[in-house]
């Protein structure tokens, strides 16, 4: 199941589970993971990104070790809502993963890149080091997004 809508997603876990996060760029994957309540997310591995199969070994390797249970990924709409080219590879992507079993929440990731540096800055960190850290603490302010949503009902 891939679906844009927190309830349809959360009645998918009635349960709740371990969520992991994906801030999908072109170079790499940010991944971020988050308790099995729903409280916090926190930033994980910044994965390079490279053909299908072995982006989907890496995070089928993540899935089993942490024991996810459903997939937040990141989904880059244009500041109007509307959907481009960032999206639709977005939403192919997902399509991809369905393959792993487990239900998928697309999450509007419009102002993710922009909270995660605010928050490396705030932590006075190099830029270099901002660098390394950007596509996993974006992914990681995505997850919290939802999570948020999922675990208050807010939407």
């Amino acid at each position: 199941m891939i679906t844009a809508s927190a309830p349809e997603f959360r009645s998918a876990l009635p349960g709740g589970g371990v969520l992991l996060g994906l801030d999908l760029g072109t170079q790499t994957i940010g991944t971020a993971i988050c308790d099995a309540g729903w409280r916090f997310a926190s930033p994980g591995k910044t994965l390079k990104r490279g053909k299908f199969g072995a982006d989907k070994a890496l995070l089928e390797a993540l899935v089993r070790e942490r024991t996810v249970k459903g997939l937040v990924i990141g989904l880059p709409l244009n500041m109007d809502g509307s959907e481009g080219p960032r999206a639709q590879s977005s939403r192919a992507y997902a399509r991809n993963l369905a393959v792993l079993g487990l239900p998928i929440l697309l999450w509007d990731e419009r102002w993710s890149t922009v909270g995660a540096e605010r928050g490396l800055l705030d932590q006075d960190m190099s830029r270099a080091r901002r660098a390394e850290r950007i596509d996993s603490a974006a992914a990681a302010v995505i997850l919290q997004g939802a999570i948020d949503a999922l675990a208050g009902g807010v939407l």
